[in-house]
C-alpha cells in the first residue's frame, strides 16, 4: 500500500464508534522508514467554512486494522486533539 492510499481513508474511532475524518498527512521515522502518526484534521468551526485550528494526532500503534475504505482506531481521541501550530 503507498501513502497516498492511506491519504484517502476515512478514519474511525472503536472506542466510541465516531468518525474523526480522513487521512490528510502521515509522519515517519526517516531513519527506519516506519510510519510513526497519522494526522487528522481536527472538527472544523461553523460548517468549516472557517478553517480548523486543530488536529488528531494517532500513534501507529493505536491502529487496529487498515481496510479497503476505513482505518479502524483505538484512541482516546480528546488526548490526541492538538492545536494546529
Amino acid at each position: 500500500m503507498r501513502i497516498c492510499e492511506l491519504k484517502h481513508k476515512e478514519v474511525i474511532n472503536i472506542c466510541d464508534c465516531c468518525r474523526l475524518g480522513v487521512i490528510t498527512d502521515v509522519e515517519f521515522d526517516p531513519c527506519s522508514g516506519c510510519i510513526k502518526e497519522f494526522i487528522v484534521p481536527g472538527p472544523g468551526h461553523l460548517f468549516s467554512l472557517f478553517g480548523r485550528d486543530s488536529e488528531y494526532v494517532i500513534p501507529f500503534g493505536c491502529v487496529t486494522q487498515i481496510g479497503d475504505d476505513i482505518v479502524l482506531v483505538n484512541i482516546n481521541a480528546e488526548e490526541r486533539l492538538r492545536k494546529c501550530e
